[in-house]
């Protein structure tokens, strides 16, 4: 019972990693082919609900390469810096949102990843152990592992956010 837990929460954490975070961050590394091509308007600095910062947005036009889809206003999020106005962009499109590559962004679908990888993994880990001694006495030691998940998915999307920052103000 204890090894099927384990399995089924993993499966768990890489089906909403697939659903939620993954399209983002396929986008935010380039992956896959070019939806199309940002005109841009505008750029700002944008902030979150809490009004913290949260990097820079611009809107523009984009024009999709597939033939017979139309012309529209988007946002592009968390832009890798602030572009000039008539500028374009290449951009993969997610749930309406345009995307290229940027240190920022990937920063944060990589932590957003490994918020919710944490806490299943922990899960995981310990049913694992419940079922390897055939007891449930081991939940709480587990509740340390799940905050250090925590804490070292905070930690890595820092850092994988300001080396792809490095990278593309080198290479990009």
């Amino acid at each position: 019972m204890g090894l099927t837990g384990a399995v089924v929460s993993l499966a768990v954490a890489g089906w909403l990693i697939w659903v939620l975070p993954g399209p983002h961050l396929a986008a935010v590394l380039g992956i896959g082919p070019v939806d199309g091509v940002m005109r841009i308007s505008g750029c700002y600095e944008s902030t979150d609900a809490q009004g913290y910062q949260d990097g820079t947005d611009c809107t523009g036009m984009y024009t999709p390469r597939a033939a017979g889809e139309p012309r529209r206003e988007v946002m592009l999020d968390k832009a890798a810096r602030t572009h000039e106005p008539g500028s374009t962009v290449d951009v993969r499109m997610v749930r309406g949102r345009a995307h290229e590559p940027s240190g920022y962004a990937l920063g944060t679908w990589v932590t957003v990843t490994g918020l919710i990888l944490g806490p299943f993994l922990a899960l995981s880990l310990s049913f694992r152990a419940c079922a390897r001694d055939a007891t449930w006495s081991h939940n709480g030691d587990y509740v340390l592992v799940f905050i250090a998940a925590e804490i070292a998915a905070l930690v890595l999307g820092v850092l994988v956010g300001i080396l792809a920052w490095i990278a593309l103000a080198l290479f990009g």
